[in-house]
C-alpha cells in the first residue's frame, strides 16, 4: 500500500464470511439436539427452532439495507495504489476473528438442546442462512451497478466484520472483474478452457 493505497475487503465476502461456520454449527447443534429429549420434548423444541430459524434468517438477511445502499450510493471509484484483499483472506480473517464467539454459540446451543431440543442450533442456522441471502443480496447491487463493493480493511471492528458498522464511512468500487470473488462473494468461477 504505497501513495495514500489501502487494504481493500469486499464487502460480499465479509458478510458471507459467516454463513458456512453458522449453518454447519447450527446443523450438528441442532443434530445433536434431537438426540436429547429435553424439558419441553423432541416435537416442540424442533417446531420452535423451526419458527426461529425463518425469523433469524429474514432478521439477518434485511437487517441494515438502508445502511448498505446508502453506502453502496455514494461509493467512490477505489485508487490503483489500493490493494484488493484475497477472498480466502478476508473469510479467513472473519473466522479467526470470530472463533471464541463461534464456539460460545455452540456450546450455548448444545447446551440449550437440554431445555428445548434442536431450538438453539436452528436458530444458529437460521443466522447462517441470512447472512447467505444477505451477500445474494450485496451480490444483486453489485450486478445492478456493475461494480464490485469494497470496504477499507482498517475500518472493520477486531474481528474483521461489521462492513456496514459505525467506523465505515465509505465504500470503494472497482470493476466487475476485479478481485477473485464473484458478486455477492462466491468464488470466481473461471470458464473452461477449451
Amino acid at each position: 500500500m504505497t501513495r495514500g493505497g489501502q487494504g481493500l475487503a469486499r464487502v460480499a465476502v465479509v458478510v458471507r464470511a459467516g454463513a458456512a461456520p453458522l449453518w454447519w454449527l447450527g446443523v450438528c447443534a441442532a443434530g445433536v439436539g434431537v438426540l436429547v429429549p429435553g424439558l419441553t420434548g423432541r416435537r416442540i423444541g424442533v417446531l420452535a427452532g423451526a419458527a426461529l430459524f425463518l425469523v433469524a434468517a429474514a432478521v439477518v438477511a434485511y437487517g441494515r439495507r438502508g445502511r448498505y445502499r446508502a453506502l453502496a450510493r455514494s461509493a467512490a471509484r477505489a485508487s490503483r495504489h489500493d490493494v484488493l484483499q484475497d477472498r480466502a483472506v478476508t473469510a479467513r480473517n472473519w473466522r479467526r476473528g470470530h472463533r471464541w464467539w463461534l464456539l460460545l454459540a455452540f456450546l450455548a446451543a448444545v447446551g440449550g438442546a437440554f431445555a428445548a431440543p434442536a431450538t438453539a442450533g436452528l436458530l444458529l442456522a437460521g443466522c447462517g442462512v441470512g447472512l447467505w441471502l444477505k451477500a445474494a443480496w450485496v451480490g444483486r447491487l453489485e450486478r445492478d451497478g456493475e461494480v464490485l463493493l469494497w470496504v477499507r480493511v482498517d475500518w472493520l471492528d477486531k474481528g474483521a466484520g461489521r462492513p456496514a458498522g459505525k467506523a465505515v464511512k465509505a465504500y470503494r468500487t472497482t470493476g466487475i472483474a476485479a478481485g477473485d470473488a464473484a458478486p455477492g462473494g462466491a468464488r470466481r468461477r473461471t470458464p473452461a478452457l477449451v
